[in-house]
């Protein structure tokens, strides 16, 4: 009984920033730092969530509404420990299938849109003795996947600006980390499905490139994202954790056949 008060009591105090909080990842995240005491304000842009989490319309690919956003945060809680920036969107294709004005709008939200709000965030986080911050990576940094050149190259940015930021952070008390999710069933993933020719076969497909057989479930990513941005993480800070179901680093055999 006792282990249960203190994990839930493990951000008592806290108050914590979720880009893109309102579903997927970031309302698993949002969901799981409150229930473990925080208070939690999850930026979107259309920010409707439940009790007790707080909503706030914010749009990461422009700099007036993300400053905006952060100030009614800070005003609100009293100030910012915690920066989760989980906002991004998805591109599908290789190389030569984007035109150019898509690859500067996915740069806009999923690299740009982070620094946006880690800019606006820091002036908080540095009167903070618990700052944190966690970025949403993805295993398409560290990992060649077919038909997503534009994305792969976007997460590519984004791992190494979480090593390049903690690298500028760390003295002053700051840690950012980043997660690496492989395919998660999110509702992005679930647009992707019913888009497809053939949506059970394009799952079955998902499932199969993970080592563990299984799309993963947004509150294993939100977890690790919990983890990284705990008090008990002090000592880790520049750390891209992988959540890819065994994605990055196993390689198994075909299971045999039935």
């Amino acid at each position: 009984m006792s282990e249960t008060v203190i994990e839930n009591a493990e951000f008592s105090g806290l108050s914590a920033v979720v880009t893109g909080g309102a579903s997927g990842i970031g309302l698993a995240t949002a969901t799981l730092l409150a229930g473990r005491g925080a208070r939690v304000a999850c930026l979107d842009l259309n920010p409707e969530v439940p009790a007790p989490l707080t909503g706030v319309r914010a749009d990461v690919a422009d700099d007036a509404s993300v400053r905006a956003a952060i100030a009614r945060v800070v005003a609100e809680f009293g100030g910012l420990d915690i920066l989760v920036n989980n906002a991004g969107i998805g591109a599908q294709g290789t190389i030569e299938d984007n035109p150019d004005d898509e690859w500067r709008r996915v740069h806009e939200v999923n690299v740009l849109g982070i620094v946006r709000t880690t800019r606006a965030a820091l002036p908080h986080l540095r009167r903070s003795s618990h700052a944190a911050i966690v970025n949403t990576c993805s295993v398409a940094a560290t990992a060649g996947l077919p038909d997503r050149a534009l994305y792969s190259a976007t997460k590519g940015a984004v791992l190494a600006l979480t090593r390049a930021c903690a690298a500028d952070l760390v003295r002053e008390g700051i840690r950012v980390n980043c997660v690496n999710p492989g395919t998660v069933d999110t509702p992005w993933i679930g647009r992707l499905l019913d888009a497809a020719p053939d949506p059970a076969a394009e799952r079955a497909a998902l499932r199969a490139r993970q080592p563990t057989g299984r799309l993963l479930a947004p509150e294993e990513v939100a977890a690790a994202i919990a983890h990284l941005a705990g008090p008990f993480s002090g000592g880790t800070t520049g750390t891209a954790l992988a959540v890819d179901g065994g994605m990055s680093g196993l390689r198994v055999r075909p299971a045999p056949p039935a």
